[in-house]
């Protein structure tokens, strides 16, 4: 199982939305995926998650971790087969790893940890949290996002990933994002 974490072999442009929750990652996505003609790649998290609060009112615990991690790598890598040029990640297993070590004092299993330092990723947009918070069944972290995003911010730096923080409106974001992956599509 260990090799389904990894990521299949591709000449796609990859990027990733990666930030604290609701700073807008997902309608990014969305609007990149549109501009470009090509796939997203949904968060699993939020499926996955969803399922097991509708069904049993319980948030995330450390057994969850891995089962997410299978599902997110999944679905990237069959997008990644169907994508055009570019592909637009609304996370990745980096990203799972910095939720894992806030909420589960500084731990990470070794596996997920593994690929994600292995898997690489063109560009992160890493995105501020200058937008309002949106309550929904799953967030809870609205009084710590200024520490989450200093989390996030570190992260990138300590694994020397390419990545430019997004501010502003709509907008704003996706025009910056688009300039950025330009330079990456279109050297």
């Amino acid at each position: 199982m260990e090799e389904k974490l990894g990521q299949e072999p591709s000449d796609l442009v990859k990027v990733v939305l990666f930030g604290p929750e609701s700073t807008g990652k997902t309608t990014l996505s969305k609007q990149l995926a549109d501009h470009y003609q090509t796939l997203w790649v949904p968060e699993y998290a939020r499926e996955y998650l969803q399922e097991k609060w509708d069904r049993e009112q319980k948030t995330c615990e450390p057994d969850d971790l891995l089962p997410i991690a299978y599902g997110q790598m999944d679905l990237e890598n069959t997008l990644a087969k169907k994508a055009n040029k570019i592909l637009i990640c609304d996370t990745d297993l980096l990203e799972t790893k910095v939720y894992s070590e806030a909420y589960y004092l500084g731990y990470s299993d070794p596996l997920l940890e593994k690929y994600a330092l292995l898997n690489s990723y063109d560009l992160y947009l890493l995105t501020y949290i200058d937008v309002p918070w949106v309550k929904d069944d799953l967030r809870d972290k609205p009084d710590e996002r200024e520490r989450m995003f200093s989390y996030f911010h570190e992260t990138l730096k300590k694994y020397d990933r390419n990545f430019v923080t997004l501010k502003g409106d709509k907008e704003q974001r996706f025009q910056s994002a688009k300039q950025h992956i330009d330079k990456l599509l279109y050297p």
